[in-house]
């Protein structure tokens, strides 16, 4: 009886530790990063920072994992360390070699900075078929120069003693317009073109599951394509800036944000029209705020539920 009785102590202490471990932290509900305290569809944020140099916050990137399989969403810099990250976090989808999929919103270099990397580091670590890049008009160009780069590499590499294989460092580029542009037995991706700024191709994304819809706000001002497509959505990715620090901006500054980007105040507004189950908030221009106001001012005027992402966040 009394061993039977410490058994269930200790039971309830790891419950508890446990259920403390994924509280609020600073005043901000963190998710669970555990691979099976989430299943079915997961999304896997890599990278939720911006042009800013955050040493906390990589370049802009997050996967879409479905049944052991990833779809990797931009690849900011530092793309692979953040899914070797996650993979030494349990999510065996990230790893290297299975990095093989890929869907870019736009061609800003905080979106592509990592392309490279993604590009060569999977290959030099094991993947032996191309990488399949979806994207819009200008990915092919953009690829055909990156290759032309590392031309001697990819030589030393393939015809030298570590005797790569061939394969690996390919790219087969898909560039894209509006509307279904990838479907396997996991997902079918849409892409619905976005407002930003002077980019004449700029896309979100939405992946359907059997178990969740998933959209991808990528780079955008409020626009009605944005709300269409994201109606009813579970999870709703969305960039956003501080409207309390855009005060604070020069009139230079702020006329390019107001045109590329969403304010907590406008993402208040469509997400209160999308009505998502989960919003998460990423791409974050803080400017000196903390996670915990840009939350604290979406929800001003949104009573849904909503995060601010971090790297590394699984939701």
């Amino acid at each position: 009886m009394l061993r039977w009785m410490l058994a269930a102590l200790l039971l309830s202490v790891a419950l508890s530790c446990r259920t403390a471990a994924v509280g609020p932290v600073n005043g901000v509900a963190k998710m669970d990063t555990s691979p099976s305290s989430v299943p079915g569809t997961r999304v896997v944020l890599l990278g939720t920072g911006t042009p800013n140099a955050e040493p906390d916050r990589s370049g802009s990137a997050l996967a879409v994992v479905v049944n052991g399989k990833a779809y990797l969403v931009d690849c900011g810099p530092g793309i692979v360390r953040s899914t070797v990250a996650a993979y030494r976090r349990g999510i065996e989808a990230l790893g290297s070699e299975k990095l093989t999929h890929l869907f870019i919103t736009h061609l800003h270099s905080d979106h592509t900075l990592g392309y490279p990397d993604l590009i060569f580091t999977p290959w030099v670590l094991g993947r032996d078929v191309p990488l399949e890049a979806y994207g819009p008009p200008g990915l092919g160009e953009m690829t055909d120069h990156i290759l032309k780069a590392y031309e001697q590499d990819i030589r030393i590499r393939i015809d030298g003693l570590e005797q790569a294989n061939s394969e690996g460092y390919k790219v087969n580029v898909h560039e894209i317009g509006p509307g279904l542009i990838y479907k396997d037995d996991n997902v079918r991706v849409i892409a619905f073109p976005v407002k930003h700024g002077s980019w004449e191709h700029a896309y979100g994304f939405r992946f359907e599951t059997a178990d969740r819809t998933i959209v991808v706000s990528g780079d955008t001002a409020p626009c009605e394509s944005l709300i269409e497509h994201a109606k009813g959505c579970d999870v709703l990715v969305h960039e956003v800036y501080s409207q309390a620090r855009f005060k604070e901006r020069s009139p230079k500054w702020q006329e390019y944000h107001r045109s590329f980007h969403t304010s907590t105040v406008e993402l208040a507004d469509v997400a209160r029209q999308v009505r998502p189950r989960l919003l998460v908030l990423t791409h974050l221009l803080l400017w000196g705020s903390s996670p915990e106001e840009l939350v604290a001012e979406v929800r001003q005027s949104y009573d849904g539920e909503v995060r601010c992402g971090s790297d590394l966040d699984v939701y």
